[in-house]
């Protein structure tokens, strides 16, 4: 399966009221690049992350949102949301992120990619859109897009071709992940056939499964 990468956007300080971060700066501002962006260990070289805390960090170093994702949500809200509007830092086509397996991998440039977790929406993606109830309209929508972890650091840029050189036999979709831990927890059990999943997120799955926790 291919795609091609329309944009690869880098975030750019916001301060803000509704920042996430205590010091009132938000990176979800992201921008489109003119050249190629080197994807490090650790995410997309210049990209601001503020709250570290939930942002960043090896299992979501990389956040993709498909252009068709965005367009629904252009025509739902009637105004433009160009490359970067969701805080994406890789603009896609032809790939169905939703549908994308944990633990498929991207090759993108010269970098090698892999699908780690869905996006969880939160106040601040809220507040740079100015939706107040944007976080129950996008967990209803369900295509909440894609992070990944770096295996390959390399260089990317617009035009590049995706293709998705490995995908794993368990089938669990970033969908089907998204629904589990927020709508449909009858699929939980589901999750953990799915060995990539971050640990964090396993664990998690497990003490809910068990009944010995949220």
């Amino acid at each position: 399966m291919t795609g091609r990468l329309l944009a690869v956007n880098v975030g750019v300080v916001t301060e803000a009221s509704w920042a996430g971060d205590a010091s009132g700066r938000s990176g979800i501002d992201k921008r489109p690049a003119d050249t190629a962006v080197a994807i490090l260990a650790t995410g997309v070289a210049g990209d601001f992350i503020a709250e570290r805390a939930h942002h960043g960090g090896p299992d979501q170093a990389v956040y993709a949102y498909a252009e068709a994702d965005a367009a629904w949500w252009a025509d739902e809200l009637d105004r433009p949301l160009p490359p970067g509007a969701f805080g994406e830092n890789l603009t896609t086509a032809g790939v169905d992120v939703t549908g994308a397996v944990i633990g498929e991998q991207w090759a993108i440039g010269t970098a090698l990619l892999q699908v780690t977790k869905p996006r969880t929406p939160c106040r601040t993606f809220a507040g740079f859109w100015g939706v107040p109830d944007l976080i129950k309209r996008f967990t209803a929508r369900a295509a909440p897009g894609a992070y990944l972890r770096v295996l390959t650091p390399g260089e990317v840029r617009a035009g590049d071709e995706i293709r998705v050189v490995q995908r794993p036999a368990h089938g669990v979709t970033i969908g089907e992940t998204f629904r589990a831990l927020s709508t449909e927890p009858e699929l939980l059990p589901r999750l953990l056939a799915a060995a990539e999943l971050p640990e964090p997120i396993r664990q998690k799955v497990a003490r809910r499964v068990a009944g010995t926790g949220s």
